[in-house]
């Protein structure tokens, strides 16, 4: 019987399959010339962002042309897990697409089937500085840089709220807690804690209009309440491979997550990853998290929402401030017969010029993998409100989690893809099971991973 493949399926198969190194091929010198370069394939993500994808187009073929290089450029969408499953079938056939964009793991899962990159990035690194953790995390494979960060692709999952609705509830102003600068807010911020943001709950769920955070298997949530446990000092898993489930720290995540959902509504343990999107433009929800979509639909579909809607970083706690998100890589398959002209590429491709044309062509959806492009005047001049999504990116003490880190990739990959943080918060909140029901639960199928 045929089995139907879905983007878990194909994360868990490519975490399981054992790596082999490709057959390297000559190269021809990459010179100038007509096509004398040679051919290059290229497989880009397809953006959520409308135009995104026809900008980087462009700037690609703009390059291939004075280059001399005969490109071929494919646009290839998430939707449906195309992306991943052309990623996967490629490396198995050993054949496709010259560089191809690795979404989250799937640099990792094919580290040995890709072009060493090292010398790009240390280029990167020395005009950029360092990248952010989980870039590395998600690109640094066993020592060696697999694929190059980029900011196209690359997102995060912050706080979204309505400025009315928080002051109306709450008694508090999220454009004086994050305001359009750098300076300001100090005092605000740092009693924006998780455990402060209970309160805010409860008070707009009285008043009618509750936060909204994804509590199904959807994407959305995975990322987000990882997040918060990585706030909290909980790992299920340690760098080294170690199952560290049961501790006091989870216990603690636990416990607030059943605090929080007595003020959600039901419904968002059945969401799907747009669920939050609607929840927030329809005028229901006071806070969701989401990148600046939400809001970018609501200037569309309903502005007097969207002159309302203000973005900004996470509650912290007792171990930092974390929005979750993640990175997206661009790689070089080692059957490519034109590496020198990919490398070539991504070299141009990588250039903060570049990368801001890229930020700034998606509405500055993406996040660059460096603090030093963090100035970007996309965030600053989105409007309206004017400024809403300045505090979008990572700034001050926040830093982006993706989720499953720091497990060995190939396991927090799985750990991802099957949602069991998710499974564990349900356990706990919905299926009547005790904190320490819910942690085995985790840990039996963290187990599971292992033993697959």
């Amino acid at each position: 019987m045929s089995k139907s493949l879905t983007r878990r399926t194909v994360l868990k198969a490519a975490a399981l399959t054992p790596p082999v190194l490709a057959a390297s091929s000559l190269t021809a010198p990459f010179v100038r010339g007509a096509y004398a370069a040679g051919k290059l394939s290229v497989g880009i993500w397809d953006h959520w962002v409308p135009g995104a994808s026809q900008v980087i187009q462009k700037m690609t073929q703009d390059w291939a042309d004075k280059e001399k290089v005969d490109l071929s450029f494919d646009l290839i969408t998430s939707q449906g897990d195309k992306l991943a499953l052309a990623v996967a079938a490629e490396a198995q056939a050993g054949a496709g697409h010259d560089v191809m964009t690795f979404q989250p793991f799937y640099a990792a899962f094919h580290a040995e089937k890709l072009v060493p990159v090292d010398d790009l990035v240390t280029e990167q690194i020395a005009k950029y500085g360092e990248p952010a953790p989980g870039c590395t995390y998600l690109g640094k494979i066993n020592g060696r840089w697999a694929a190059v960060p980029t900011a196209y692709g690359s997102s995060a999952l912050p706080p979204c709220a309505r400025i009315d609705l928080f002051k109306k509830y709450a008694g508090l102003d999220v454009t004086q807690m994050y305001p359009v600068a750098d300076k300001g807010g100090e005092e605000l911020r740092e009693q924006w804690t998780w455990e402060n943001f209970l309160g805010v709950a409860e008070k707009c769920f009285k008043g009618g209009h509750p936060v909204g955070l994804c509590m199904s298997t959807a994407t959305d949530g995975v990322h987000t309440n990882d997040s918060v446990f990585r706030a909290y000092g909980a790992r299920l898993v340690d760098e080294k491979g170690n199952v560290t489930v049961r501790n006091d720290a989870t216990r603690q995540a636990l416990e607030w997550f059943q605090r929080l959902v007595k003020f959600m509504p039901e419904a968002t343990f059945a969401w799907d990853n747009a669920s939050n999107n609607k929840y927030l433009v329809s005028g229901q929800g006071s806070m969701i998290m989401n990148p600046p979509s939400a809001w970018g639909v609501a200037v569309r579909d309903a502005p007097k929402i969207a002159e309302q809607l203000w973005t900004f970083n996470s509650p912290k706690g007792p171990k930092g401030r974390f929005d979750s998100g993640t990175y997206s890589h661009w790689g070089i398959w080692q059957f490519s017969k034109n590496k020198e002209a990919g490398k070539a590429l991504l070299r141009f491709m990588t250039t903060r010029e570049s990368q801001e044309k890229l930020v700034t062509a998606g509405s500055g959806f993406d996040i660059p993998p460096f603090k030093s492009m963090m100035d970007f005047p996309v965030w600053k001049e989105a409007a309206p409100p004017k400024g809403t999504n300045y505090n979008f990116p990572p700034r001050r003490d926040a830093e982006v989690n993706v989720a499953g880190y720091p497990a060995p990739p190939k396991l927090g990959a799985q750990m991802y893809a099957q949602a069991t943080i998710q499974k564990m918060i349900a356990a706990c909140t919905q299926q009547k099971k005790t904190i320490e029901q819910a942690m085995a639960v985790a840990e039996h199928e963290i187990e599971g991973f292992m033993r697959s």
